[in-house]
Parts: structure tokens; sequence; C-alpha cells
């Protein structure tokens, strides 16, 4: 088993380590190529203005991270081509349908890419040009693989002339037009191939040399050689559609369910994760993980141990199909705790309608979960990750749960990754992010931002006021947008472009998107009317930083277009993250 990854830097360790296997199966697998241009691979993602092409690396991973086989497009934005650098299983994975799948991954980023054509060599399959009778069967066996997919070399030119006379096996150079029946202009092809020629061979390939090959691109459109080896061809397999690629971690509470209150007026209930997967996986943009299990550690690094501790005992005394809410509070003497669990959750709570019950502690836990392994997926590599919870979180303060949220799993994941550098939590609930203000008001590694109707109006109605802005190291770094009970849809844009702008400046590692969808029109617990088109515009916005980022499922409580809108807002996060590659 193996999935396909996509490598876009090599900042953190786990990219690193990939990278060093990718290049130890260069080693194995291209014992010519020279040891320098192994050794720039790292430099090729990191530096795309000096090679003149924007490097893209496919992995295809297995479940430990062993790296099974690559591929390194090569993309010339100012040409709009592709060319594929290398493909290659690792030594010993042939056969196991590593690179078929590789390359159907190659040509759906050149299609989303827009480009011309995708470009690669091949070695020949002529043996006036190759000499070796085991290299002309391999040879051949890829040729033949490649026109199953309608690929074939171009014909008719000089571009198989070896740059020293007594060089052997000079190779073809391939052209795919993507399944779209595109025939390829001589003008094009001649920008193109001198584009190849000098950017990828510049220190090997004489100037002369270049003028004489890129002159031998006579035929207008170019020649493609005629099938040789009658491939039978799946139907489908020559036209690809244009498709996102499935590039955003899906982590669902697999739990979530176990916590159906089910008293009337009780809006956060299961069918709002039902609705949001019903239109969200047609996409295709999501790629599903299993969630795992983290230690306590991580939740009792947010929040208080005492209450982590009270929470677990009490939602195990309380019967099932029963619920307890909090209806005493400690306003005249905080400091001690009446003796019954029941009566307590006041101690603990801030409204009197987030209720306990058997199975609220376990539901809130595996939420947690989750967001730590989308956080830890966005470690392992990945840009875009989706944490599918219920209950919410955004609302629990380190000893405090209310508003339906019982452990602050944005919080959490932000703690998990602020040791790897500064996190932004950017909150676009209808709410205040009471909870993360809270958890992280005095320290200056973890930005806080929030857009959400101003506390005169909306829960939490104590907090969430424009000069709350943190303390002590944290003073600046906590940032409130309260906005009118009543706004349009360009008034919310404007806001969130503030926002942006205050992300930029902090420059973090990492951001953590809060997203509540209870802005949106009809709304029972907002007085917003943002629109599916609002919500893509807005996700477009956020992407567009370029961040891992991490999407922490909060509020919206109408099943009658929560889906709608999460589908909206994710097809514009994606194109907005692709928008800055």
């Amino acid at each position: 088993m193996f999935r396909i990854r996509r490598i876009y830097d090599n900042i953190f360790p786990v990219n690193q380590e990939a990278i060093k296997q990718v290049q130890q199966i260069l080693r194995a697998q291209f014992s010519g190529l020279a040891k320098h241009k192994i050794d720039a691979i790292p430099m090729l993602l990191q530096n795309p203005l000096e090679y003149r092409f924007r490097s893209i690396l496919f992995l295809a991973e297995g479940d430990k991270g062993q790296v099974k086989g690559f591929a390194l497009l090569q993309h010339a934005a100012d040409l709009n081509f592709c060319f594929l650098d290398y493909i290659s299983a690792a030594p010993g994975r042939t056969g196991g349908g590593i690179g078929e799948a590789l390359y159907r991954r190659v040509r759906e980023e050149a299609l989303e890419l827009k480009s011309t054509g995708l470009f690669f060599e091949c070695l020949p399959d002529e043996p006036a040009l190759c000499k070796d009778k085991e290299y002309l069967k391999q040879n051949a066996a890829r040729l033949r693989f490649y026109e199953r997919f309608g690929v074939r070399p171009i014909a008719n030119t000089k571009y198989e002339t070896p740059v020293k006379p007594d060089d052997d096996c000079p190779p073809y150079l391939m052209y795919d037009d993507l399944g779209r029946d595109v025939k390829l202009s001589r003008k094009s092809a001649r920008t193109i191939v001198k584009a190849i020629l000098n950017r990828k061979y510049g220190d090997v390939c004489p100037v002369d040399y270049v003028d004489r090959v890129v002159g031998s691109f006579n035929d207008d459109p170019v020649r493609i050689r005629e099938p040789r080896y009658r491939t039978k061809v799946t139907p489908g397999e020559l036209n690809i559609k244009q498709k996102h690629a499935p590039e955003v971690i899906l982590v669902v509470n697999d739990m979530h369910e176990i916590h159906h209150v089910h008293e009337r007026g009780y809006v956060e209930s299961p069918v709002r994760i039902k609705s949001i997967l019903q239109e969200i996986m047609p996409t295709g943009l999501f790629q599903k993980v299993e969630p795992r299990h983290f230690k306590e550690q991580h939740i009792t690094a947010v929040h208080d141990v005492n209450f982590y501790n009270y929470f677990k005992k009490v939602c195990e005394l309380i019967p099932a199909n029963r619920s307890v809410y909090p209806y005493v509070f400690p306003i005249r003497n905080a400091a001690r705790q009446p003796k019954e669990l029941p009566v307590r959750a006041g101690y603990y709570c801030i409204d009197t309608f987030t209720p306990l019950n058997k199975n609220a502690f376990l539901a809130a836990r595996r939420a947690a979960d989750c967001a730590l392994t989308a956080a830890e997926n966005l470690l392992g590599g990945y840009r875009l990750a989706y944490a599918l919870v219920r209950p919410p979180g955004h609302h629990a303060e380190h000893r405090a749960f209310g508003g339906f949220c019982y452990f602050n799993s944005a919080a959490i994941a932000a703690q998990y990754l602020s040791a790897h550098g500064k996190v932004t939590i950017l909150d676009l609930d209808y709410h205040h992010g009471n909870g993360q203000q809270e958890i992280f008001y005095r320290r200056d590694d973890v930005q806080t931002i929030s857009i959400h109707c101003h506390p005169r109006y909306a829960y939490p109605y104590f907090t969430g006021f424009a000069d709350e802005t943190g303390a002590e190291e944290g003073r600046g770094y906590n940032i409130n947008h309260p906005l009118p009970e009543t706004i349009d849809a360009a008034q919310y844009k404007t806001t969130l472009q503030k926002a942006i702008e205050q992300v930029k400046r902090f420059r973090p590692l990492f951001l953590i998107l809060c997203l509540g969808l209870d802005t949106a029109k009809g709304d029972p617990t907002g007085s917003w009317d943002l629109k599916a088109s609002d919500f893509e515009g807005n996700g477009f916005k956020v992407g567009s930083l370029g961040l891992p980022t991490l999407v922490v499922q909060e509020g919206g409580y109408r099943s009658r277009s929560i889906g709608v809108n999460a589908r909206h807002f994710f097809i514009g996060l994606y194109n907005g993250f692709r928008s800055t590659l």
C-alpha cells in the first residue's frame, strides 16, 4: 500500500528525510547521473528562480514514511509547459503500480496547471541508437507503457542527436497532450525545446548544438511517431478530466454520533457532520485519514488538569440518556467547590445550556484526537487538513466549558504545533472565540484573531471587544474584530482582508482556522446573510496566504445549507492555496 503525497519544501524533518530517500533512489536507479544534480534536489524546491523551473515533487509513500517511488515535475510558468524530469520506483518496487500512479498524478497536475503539454525524455528502442540489447528491451517496455496513455516520441527531428558523437542511447523527446488531442505547433515546439536544453542541460549543451536541434523542428504541427506496440487502451485512459487532486487531509470524528442531545432546541446535532460530508466528498479534494489516539497530556497542556479530571469523572457517573445542565455559578466564592459533582458543573461552565452527559467526554476527547491527527499530518508534509468534528471547541477556556464546547480542539492543535514555530488561530465563527483568546492571552508565539458579531448582541457576551489585545508578552497578539448585528458580504470581506494582513505581519509557520458556518443566511444562532459564493471567496482569501492550514469545524447549524457552504469554502480555500504555487 502507498499514497501519493506532494512535497512543497524541505522545512519539516519528515520532508528532509523523504528527500534523502529520493536522492538514494536517484543514485541507485540513475547511476550515470552527476552527483551535483542529485545534491541539488532540495535547492530545486527552495529556489525556482535560479533554475527557471518550479519543481514539484510527488512521492509514493508507504504507511511508515518509506519512499517507494517518486516523480519530479518541472513547471515553466513563463512558457506554460511541464517537463517530467524524473520518475522512478525504488529498487525492488517495480511492477506494483507505483509508476502508473505517479504518472497519472503528474498528468493531473500538468492539466490543472493548464499546461500546453507534458514533455519528458525516454531512452530509444531503435537498435541504431542503442547498442545494448538489454537496454533496448527495457526502453521498449517503457515506451510500451507510455503508449497506453497515447504518448509517443516526437518524430522527424534531431532531438536524439548525441551531444558527443560516441554517446550511446540519446533520448527521445516525448509529448503528452494530456488527452486533449492538441496538436503541437512548430513555433511552440521550438520555444519549449530551446528552454529544455538551456535550462536543464545548459552546462553540457553548446549553443550551436541547441540551435541545430531546435532548428530541426520543421513540421507544423510536429509529427508524433506512429503507434508501435499496439497496446490495449482502457476506455477513458487517454482522456483525463481536469480534477482536484486529493490534497486536503480529512479527519472525521468517528465517535461524534454518541453525543446526541435530544432536548428540543439543542441544535448541535449529528446531522451537521452528515450534511457536510455529503457535499464535500464528491469534490475529490479530500483524503480521509483515521484519527489517532493521543495522550491526555496534549489536552492538559491547554486545559486545567482538575477540569479535565472532573469532566471525565462526572460523565462516567451520569446515567445514560440523561443530561445535567449547570444551574449554580460561583460568583461569590470561586475558591470552594461543592461536593456533588452535578452541582459542581457550574464551577467549570460559563452558561446554562451546555449539558454534561454520559458521552460528552468521549466525543470531545475524540474531537481533540482528530485535531491533533490533522496537525500531525501538517508536520508530515501536507499543507491543508480538515478536522471535521463535533462537539465544537472554540468557547472552551482553560478551565471552563460552554457554548456546546468542552475541549478547545483548535487550541490543543495550536499548542501541539507551536513547538515547531509560530501559529495563528483565525476564528471565522459568528461567535467570539473566547476559548483560544483566554488560553493564549499572555503568549506571543500564538496569535489569536476573531471576526464575530459584537458581544453586545451575541454569545458569549462578555468577551470579544476590540480593546482586548492581550497582556504581558501577549500584548498585541490577540485581535478582535467585532461586527454589527447586521452586515453585508462586502463588510465581512473588508474585515477578513484586514485579518489576512494581520496574519501576514505575524508571519506564522502554521494557520489554524476555526470554521464557523453559522455566519450563513438563515442560521438559527446568527443574524448574518453570507451565501455560498461568499464562503468560496472568503476561503480563497484564506488559502491565498499559502500557509500550512488546519481547518477545525466549529459552528453552523442550518442543516439545509451547511454542507453547500462548506463545499464552497473548501473549493475557495484550495484554489486560493493553488494560486500561491
